[in-house]
């Protein structure tokens, strides 16, 4: 399982790394142009990734009032990047040095309506990386509906093999 993770981990980082930095050589018209998708614009959707990242971080730390990170964000988009970056990294580096147990502590939270869980760290990334892949594949159509055609693979597959 640790050895699926890692990959899983390192696979969050890259994509996200190869994804803004394609974001970054646009026009910013293009990253703040409203658009219809679950966050409106390139950006916002950036946003909810770093704040996804820093969220489940937060659960997983036991943090008692967890703070949306991207309430108060008022950067641009190479400060959100790096923000967004230096949070896959830091959750590459969780699972790397991770143990068994680590993996398998069932923790308890409370999600964004107030409802109480509890379930498997592992249980937890594989939500979190998964879900990290679903925005980044709604970044890819928006970038596609703005006649963006040059966009790098950024699938599991591609960054699977590019290591082989």
């Amino acid at each position: 399982m640790k050895q699926l993770l890692q990959q899983y981990a390192a696979y969050n980082f890259w994509a996200n790394k190869i994804i803004t930095e394609k974001i970054s050589s646009l026009p910013e018209e293009i990253i703040y142009k409203e658009m219809y998708s679950s966050f409106g614009n390139i950006y916002k959707t950036v946003v909810h990734l770093m704040d996804v990242e820093s969220i489940w971080w937060q659960l997983l730390k036991l943090q008692e009032h967890v703070e949306w990170p991207g309430i108060n964000f008022k950067g641009n988009f190479e400060e959100l990047s790096q923000k967004l970056l230096s949070l896959s990294r830091q959750w590459q580096d969780w699972v790397m040095n991770a143990n068994e147990n680590n993996l398998t502590h069932v923790f308890a939270y409370y999600n964004s309506k107030k409802e109480y869980f509890k379930q498997p760290v592992y249980e937890m990334l594989m939500h979190l990386f998964n879900h990290q892949t679903y925005h980044r594949g709604q970044l890819v159509t928006m970038m596609r509906q703005n006649g963006i055609d040059k966009i790098p693979g950024i699938d599991f597959i591609v960054f699977s093999r590019r290591s082989k």
